[in-house]
């Protein structure tokens, strides 16, 4: 096998169905994206274990959405970790790459290297917000954190929000390639029942933490079968096949799923991407008077910002901003 061949899949998101199950999924890889998400920021390795978790779950998810709308993840607690959110700009156009950034906000002084990542978050909420551009209401669906991962905090929210029954396996961390350099690589699969014409849950309240939903509350007969098999047969997977690069993800899901009958269908590549500009500065501080901008001025004169997700660092002249603005200078 190839280097060429090996890394082929890096950076891509495979969609997938399951015929004999009625389940469809996702197989995601990433390395690039991630270097480059991780690359704009000092994490500490708790965090970096986080955004990456929530990068992986982002590229999966945001697979499904329409051209040129964007999906969101924000994940928000009340320990060390107070924000990470990730963003999933999908395609301007079939065939080109979708666009991933993510960042987090987070209290260096609280990070404990001895507990888990998962623990820094707290009690919070993890949110899915859904912008389908201009002049559409987004859409936003929320969830209490719960379980112990970033993924199950996901299978909680489709199981509750969307009464979808979802399975995440994900795995990430740092790799060398022979004869390469160190980066970081992610893997992960997603499984997601089909939806019903109408699902609805009887009774109140589930099997799940703090009485949540779970997706065996929503499946019942040949559904739960099939739901259970399919889930047995992902807790055979190994991290490596899910990082790659030497198991291609159409070879996984044949090793995984192949009494299932898998069905594949067109990758989706991915890339980094952000959408900061000077022009969306300029647009967000267009609410403030004369008076907030000279509050935001510097001692040099100047109004500055900074793009939490790509590190980008604009200069402006105060007199050009706001809604008292008196036009740019050349």
């Amino acid at each position: 096998m190839t280097l060429g061949s090996q890394i082929a899949w890096d950076d891509t998101v495979l969609p997938f169905q399951l015929d004999r199950s009625d389940i469809r999924g996702r197989v995601a890889r990433l390395d690039g994206v991630l270097d480059q998400v991780l690359a704009q920021h000092d994490y500490p390795p708790q965090v970096e274990a986080l955004v990456a978790e929530a990068a992986m779950l982002t590229a999966m998810i945001g697979q499904t959405i329409k051209l040129r709308w964007k999906l969101s993840l924000q994940i928000r607690g009340n320990g060390p970790v107070r924000l990470i959110a990730t963003d999933y700009y999908g395609p301007t156009a079939e065939g080109t790459p979708a666009r991933i950034r993510a960042y987090a906000s987070f209290d260096r002084d609280r990070i404990d290297p001895a507990r888990a990542p998962f623990d820094h978050i707290g009690e919070g909420y993890f949110a899915i917000m859904i912008d389908q551009g201009k002049g559409m209401v987004p859409y936003q669906g929320i969830t209490p954190i719960a379980g112990g991962s970033l993924a199950a905090c996901a299978e909680t929210y489709f199981a509750q929000s969307e009464q979808l029954p979802t399975r995440f396996a994900v795995s990430f961390g740092r790799s060398r390639l022979p004869g390469g350099i160190e980066g970081w690589r992610a893997g992960g699969v997603m499984l997601q029942h089909m939806p019903k014409a109408s699902p609805h849950v009887q009774g109140e309240g589930g099997t799940g933490e703090g009485g949540l939903l779970a997706a065996t509350d929503i499946l019942s007969g040949d559904d739960e079968e099939n739901w259970s098999r399919a889930n047995l047969l992902l807790d055979t997977v190994e991290e490596m096949e899910l990082i790659g690069p030497t198991v291609h993800p159409t070879d996984l899901l044949v090793r995984l799923f192949h009494e299932e009958g898998p069905r594949v269908y067109d990758a989706q590549p991915v890339k980094f991407g952000c959408t900061c500009s000077e022009e969306r500065v300029r647009e967000s501080l267009s609410i403030y008077s004369a008076k907030d901008i000279a509050t935001m001025t510097t001692d040099e004169g100047i109004v500055t910002a900074d793009c939490q997700f790509c590190g980008a660092h604009y200069e402006l002249d105060p007199e050009t901003l706001g809604f008292e603005a008196k036009g740019e200078q050349s």
